[in-house]
């Protein structure tokens, strides 16, 4: 047997395996690249298809003699439904974690050992231990892939100390090509994944971190929960979806307010008895329609292709967190909605967080920063895709579908507002909260204001032509621009930046944007992304009769192996085999996402389908 990997097989095995007649973007080449190999560290969005750069090369690899492909995975679930997954197209794949009993490990090391296996999965912690080193030490190992490789960063959102020693991998193995993948990274995050993982000599392939199908949306907070429901109610009905909150408490209670009004949802977080969050998961990936209610703790690798809509109840703490959130949307490239709720008291408690942390100088002085370009994005009146992709060193011109583009916001001169504001932080002695500076500044007389004698200040009422929701809107829109800072151990109190001096002497203009409640935006209107909204537009009445066949049929199929629905098919694949209308199993092997293994244990079950359906 050859050990020189053959390319042209690249092809081969895309169409033959997986189903696929073609690469997308750069997947050749870093296919290609990893196969001879090569080192690689790839930045991919969610969706663009990273698993098949180290999932074709570990083919290539094993069948030419080289070993078993290794991939590092952070998730039990996430590696249960990747091997799934691969069974399904007869790639030979296992896993080993903590959910296998003793004799299932061992069955699987055997597998290992013996060369029966094509990919194993592993989590890192295991990959550490003693025995499982030995177990490489004693196989072929022709690829090590490490998975959601943001995580090795001390900087990032999901930050896990075990990848940290997988730079043992470069160590024990030089031979052996590495790839890492993750779905997003920073500058800073780039650079502390090559120099962990020691991939300084590694090709860097980034492709665009545009996901054009996605529709970003920011709401000013009023009543969130309210809000949350109106947005699920009437552009997401009976659609899955996931919503982030900051704390366990308001995972709780707010998975326990959607069920109250007759929407399904799931809580997840990490103070939960294991067991229950596993059987939440598991719900949430092979049930159509939920809402998983959930902390940061929950998403990362979920493959679920249906998702269309990602709501914050919280301020993300980052931009790099709120992409890697919100990309768990439209992974299937159909419209999806990245919606957030945010206000002043948002901003307050982050900062806090890192104020209160015990975190060195140096993280506090990254994770504000990274805050601030958070505040940026929810703050500009600019596209936000624009701005996002900004951040990630991408240019773009403004999408023509997110919230800014659709609906325009009103810009003022603020100059003599934001003076106004300062100067009264300034007179009230700059110890005080935004709740007490605004009741100032509009000239409410309480008892508060009364002990301070606050009401005998020149600022007292100057702000009176103002409400209260504009005023927390300029208060944020100051804070994002450097202006205000807030002081943690003063109890929250609004402190003056430097920079502000330039605008109380005149020196500086300031534009800002004006409060407004936020418009719904018309469902219809989302046809200006790239894909349709609706799976069967395109479809005859007959296609669209079938398409609902086909759904069904994968159902009851997937029930009986115990899989999510789209391990079996995705809804893009049953879309196209209902466009069709295959007459045999020959025509049905040309539908993208069939491949020849799915052929043969579905194919003349899905053409029965199609001849009982009149054209």
């Amino acid at each position: 047997m050859s050990n020189t990997p053959d390319p042209a097989r690249a092809l081969e095995i895309l169409r033959r395996v997986f189903g696929y007649p073609a690469f997308r973007n750069a997947q050749q080449d870093i296919v290609g690249h990893v196969s001879e190999g090569g080192d690689a560290l790839v930045l991919m969005p969610t969706g663009g298809g990273k698993s098949l750069c180290y999932q074709i090369p570990a083919l290539l690899r094993n069948q030419a003699g080289l070993g078993i492909g290794v991939v590092i995975s952070p998730l039990i679930a996430l590696m249960q439904d990747q091997v799934a997954a691969l069974d399904e197209v007869g790639v030979r794949a296992a896993y080993l974690n903590s959910s296998l009993s003793s004799a299932e490990a061992v069955a699987v090391e055997r597998r290992v050992r013996s060369g029966d296996l094509d990919l194993l999965y592993i989590a890192p912690e295991r990959l550490m231990t003693e025995r499982c080193l030995q177990l490489l030490e004693d196989s072929r190992v022709g690829l090590f892939a490490i998975d959601e490789a943001h995580c090795v960063s001390q900087w990032g959102h999901d930050f896990r100390p075990e990848y940290i020693q997988l730079s043992i991998l470069h160590e024990r193995y030089p031979q052996v090509p590495r790839i890492a993948l993750t779905a997003t990274a920073d500058m800073q995050t780039r650079a502390e994944i090559i120099e962990r993982l020691q991939l300084q000599h590694a090709r860097v392939f980034i492709s665009s971190f545009d996901r054009p199908n996605i529709r970003y949306r920011i709401v000013e907070k009023q009543n969130a929960r309210a809000q949350l429901e109106h947005f699920i109610e009437t552009e997401h009905s009976q659609e899955c979806g996931i919503v982030y909150c900051l704390s366990r408490k308001k995972v709780d209670e707010t998975a326990v307010f959607l069920n109250s009004r007759g929407i399904q949802a799931l809580p997840y977080h990490a103070g939960m008895d294991q067991k229950a969050r596993q059987q939440n998961q598991a719900r949430f990936l092979r049930e159509d329609g939920l809402v998983m209610v959930a902390t940061i703790a929950f998403g990362m690798g979920i493959d679920k292709p249906d998702v269309r809509f990602v709501a914050h109840l919280d301020l993300p703490k980052s931009i790099e967190g709120y992409y890697q959130e919100t990309g768990r949307a439209g992974r299937d490239g159909l419209p999806s909605d990245a919606w957030m709720t945010y206000g002043l008291q948002d901003v307050v408690q982050q900062r806090r967080m890192i104020d209160e942390s015990e975190a060195d100088e140096q993280f506090k002085r990254m994770s504000s920063s990274r805050l601030d370009a958070m505040l940026g994005l929810c703050e500009t009146a600019e596209c936000r895709r624009v701005r996002l992709l900004t951040y990630f060193g991408e240019a773009s011109e403004p999408c023509g579908n997110c919230d800014t583009c659709l609906t325009p916001p009103h810009t003022f001169d603020g100059t003599v507002e934001v003076q106004k504001l300062l100067s009264c932080i300034y007179r009230t002695g700059q110890r005080f909260g935004a709740m007490h500076v605004i009741d100032v500044l509009r000239g409410i007389s309480n008892e508060k204001s009364r002990q301070w004698r606050h009401d005998e200040l020149s600022t007292f009422g100057i702000g009176a032509d103002r409400s209260d929701q504009e005023w927390r809107s300029m208060i944020r829109q100051c804070i994002a621009l450097s202006l205000i800072a807030i002081d943690h151990e003063a109890f929250g109190a609004l402190k003056l930046t430097a920079e502000s001096r330039a605008v109380l002497k005149g020196e500086q203009n300031i534009h800002l944007r004006q409060s407004i409640k936020a418009a719904k935006l018309p469902k219809a209107s989302r046809a200006q992304g790239r894909a349709s909204l609706n799976p069967v537009e395109g479809l005859d009445a007959a296609g669209t009769r079938l398409y609902e066949r086909l759904r069904n049929w994968r159902l009851e199929t997937a029930r009986s192996h115990n899989l999510p629905a789209y391990v079996i098919f995705h809804d893009g694949t049953l879309r196209e085999i209902a466009k069709r209308r295959p007459g045999s199993v020959d025509e049905l092997l040309d539908v993208p996402g069939v491949g020849a293994k799915k052929l043969e244990a579905y194919g003349q079950a899905i053409v029965a389908l199609c001849d009982a359906e009149p054209a």
